[in-house]
């Protein structure tokens, strides 16, 4: 039996609904493009699940950093990843950290007070856990990519937007500080209007990058711009709101694609 024509049309409309939903940051394929675009800023390969065991101190005043997307010692949620961690499974090596983490934390401080000798090498071993990779995924998407969805989705933007305001969050940190998320939204709500206000997505996430790009330059070990010049600005220039492979870009002085 044919559908009636109104019938048709609100079943197509339908599923182009589903299928713009399953596309946005959080479905499993976007969400692997992002992993991969942030892991060639951040640790120069596309294999971000190597990064689970990633540490150092970069000399940005935040302490440690470390992991998928560079949680720190200083700003707490390198304290909330041990804490979920120690929550599944209280016998870890670094459950014995948590006093020192929340101190550092709480003091917003760059030392390692309570940290070293052995913090580094007890990171590098908890990275082979499957518990402590859940944490670490579950952190990641509660502090960082669901509110970067949720902020670019009321804005109006597309998954681009939604990776860019992701990726700021990822170095910036949430916040209405300047130098934070919020500051960097409002800088650039001075100059331009979102798509729900009425804006175009291309100038206002130029607006938003032009934003950051000023703040990057300003920070300690952060003013180096190719993630944002050389990659997210030329997704942009292609119009590729979808962040739909072949993707190509060049950061750190490197180049990488994603075929598919």
């Amino acid at each position: 039996m044919l559908l009636p024509r109104v019938g048709v049309f609100l079943l197509v409309g339908l599923c182009l609904v589903s299928q713009a939903s399953a596309e946005d940051l959080l479905s499993p394929a976007k969400r692997e493009i992002a992993m991969k675009l942030v892991s060639s800023a951040e640790n120069s390969s596309l294999d971000w699940r190597k990064q689970y065991a990633y540490i150092e101190d970069i000399d940005d005043d935040r302490g440690y950093t470390a992991g998928l997307i560079g949680f720190t010692s200083a700003n707490g949620d390198m304290l909330d990843v041990v804490e979920r961690y120690t929550a599944q499974r209280a016998a870890n090596p670094l459950a014995g950290y948590l006093p020192a983490l929340k101190t550092l934390a709480e003091e917003e401080s760059s030392a390692h007070t309570g940290l070293d000798p052995d913090f580094v090498s007890a990171w590098k071993q908890a990275a082979n856990d499957p518990a402590f990779r859940a944490a670490h995924d579950n952190i990641l998407t509660e502090q960082y990519l669901e509110p970067a969805v949720k902020q670019a989705k009321e804005d109006g933007l597309n998954t681009l937007g939604q990776f860019i305001y992701y990726d700021a969050l990822v170095m910036h940190g949430p916040g209405n500080q300047r130098e934070a998320f919020g500051g960097i939204r409002a800088a650039a709500r001075a100059v331009a209007k979102t798509p729900a206000q009425g804006g175009g997505e291309k100038a206002w996430l130029n607006a938003f990058l032009d934003a950051r790009v000023k703040i990057m330059r300003e920070e300690k070990a952060h003013e180096e711009t190719s993630r944002v010049e050389l990659e997210q600005r030329r997704f942009l220039k292609e119009d590729n709101y979808s962040l739909s492979p072949p993707l190509r870009w060049r950061t750190n002085d490197e180049d990488f694609v994603i075929e598919r």
